[in-house]
């Protein structure tokens, strides 16, 4: 893949059918709750890419037994019923934000046992103080750097009970705890504030698929409350068999790719937006909002279609409940009528990069007038300063939500002939979640070049 990698322009609308990988989300809590069952479980459709392999080594690396095939999408691992084979272990992290927070957990669950982790030096920025502090009120003994990485755990066992959690910095926090809350010692509550609740409700989900009761939450207001989960073990899955969804982050590149594009595409393997376990899954109302249409396809899947922007809609919207899906929006701001206003998602600063930063930046570079705040941005267009340079060429920052979300950007037809006038800079941190990203965006550019020409 070259790099800076040019983007090749639509020049007619997009009229193309993709197939998505498993969500990143979904395939690592379920590889987790396999572990914690007693049995085999084999996951379809599960995802293969640079944080979920970081999972299947760190768990291999524990003793567990698990095998993956990336051509067929599965991947196969039998559970100990809570117990961690391997005493001793170190693992190698990377920049994997919810291997490190599942997996930091999960190894305080065993009963003895010495484990150590660590990752590159991103990953030594991220969160992880709550989740460390949580842990040792419930008696784990975990060595830090200050509530960084690198730790090392003593294992003893988690004794469970009362915990106060603010899960302002990420929402992995209270699912790792949630996830390993059966085996302690006694039953668990958690009062929580600050929360993103979409995927907490993913998490309780998947636990009650891996034979939980499902955990109810009890709101005090949108985004605090009670959750109480009673002592119990896992159990293998129905068939021993579980189905990962398509990732709904990873969908709303190719859902969103008809602003830049106009036309449709077809998503033939995303469930229906309504029964998703994905709270990203919102994203699609702001693609309603701004004239797109979404229906189910009758091969499977979903259609979107969009073939003009609603002149007199200006997005102005809170996502933080859907925050994965903010750049999607930011990086087509600049093809949109009216300014575009994104609020809620002060957290995404500490992600794999400043997201808010880095957008802003970017975006003012290709000469848009963007207001930077705390908890988001807003973007006044200015579709004329894009043709001031002949090729802009946009940083990553090494995450892989820039380089995707800017391709879509890349994608527009600016000139009218065709000619590339946005490169990507390292394309190649789409390995992430999605290794083969911009061989789908080429197959949805020949696709629909060929149904024109045909």
């Amino acid at each position: 893949m070259l790099d800076p990698l040019p983007i090749i322009p639509f020049t007619k609308p997009a009229s193309a059918t993709v197939r998505l990988p498993g969500s990143k989300s979904i395939t690592n809590r379920a590889l987790l709750l396999a572990a914690l069952a007693d049995g085999e479980t084999l996951l379809t459709g599960a995802l293969f890419s640079e944080d979920t392999e970081i999972m299947i080594e760190s768990l291999h690396r524990l003793g567990f037994d698990v095998e993956g095939d990336e051509k067929a999408e599965t991947i196969r691992i039998r559970g100990e019923g809570g117990r961690i084979p391997n005493k001793k272990a170190s693992l190698s992290i990377g920049n994997a934000g919810t291997a490190a927070r599942f997996l930091t957990a999960f190894c305080c669950l065993a009963d003895g046992g010495t484990y150590e982790m660590d990752g590159v030096p991103a990953m030594r920025k991220r969160p992880m103080k709550g989740l460390l502090d949580a842990l040792a009120a419930w008696g784990a003994k975990i060595e830090s750097n200050d509530g960084f990485f690198p730790i090392r755990i003593h294992a003893n066992g988690l004794r469970g009970g009362l915990l106060e959690i603010d899960a302002a910095a990420s929402s992995q926090l209270l699912s790792a705890l949630l996830m390993v809350a059966p085996l302690t010692e006694n039953e668990s509550r958690f009062s929580f504030q600050n929360l993103r609740l979409p995927f907490v409700h993913m998490t309780l989900k998947m636990m009650a698929h891996f034979g939980q009761n499902e955990p109810e939450i009890v709101l005090s207001d949108s985004n605090s409350g009670e959750i109480t989960v009673a002592k119990g073990a896992y159990q293998t899955v129905p068939n021993g068999i579980y189905d990962v969804e398509a990732d709904v982050s990873a969908a709303s590149y190719f859902a969103a790719l008809p602003i830049a594009t106009k036309g449709s595409i077809t998503i033939e393997n995303l469930p229906n937006p309504e029964e998703s376990l994905q709270g990203d899954a919102a994203f699609f109302n702001i693609l309603k909002k701004l004239g797109g249409k979404i229906t189910p396809a009758e091969t499977g899947g979903m259609r979107f279609e969009f073939f003009g922007t609603k002149d007199d809609v200006s997005i102005d919207d809170n996502f933080s409940q859907f925050s994965d899906t903010f750049l999607t929006l930011a990086a087509l701001s600049p093809l949109l009528s009216q300014p575009t206003s994104i609020h809620g998602v002060a957290h995404s600063r500490r992600q794999e990069t400043d997201r808010i930063a880095g957008m802003t930046q970017e975006l003012r570079k290709l000469g848009q007038d963007v207001e930077e705040r705390e908890d988001g941005l807003t973007v006044v267009p200015k579709i004329e300063n894009l043709k001031k340079s002949e090729i802009h060429e946009v940083d990553t920052y090494g995450d892989h939500r820039f380089a995707m979300s800017l391709a879509l950007l890349g994608s527009y037809d600016l000139h009218g002939d065709g000619r590339s006038w946005l490169a990507i800079r390292d394309p190649g941190c789409c390995v992430k979640t999605f290794p083969k990203f911009f061989e789908v965006l080429e197959s949805a550019h020949k696709q629909s070049h060929q149904s024109e020409t045909a």
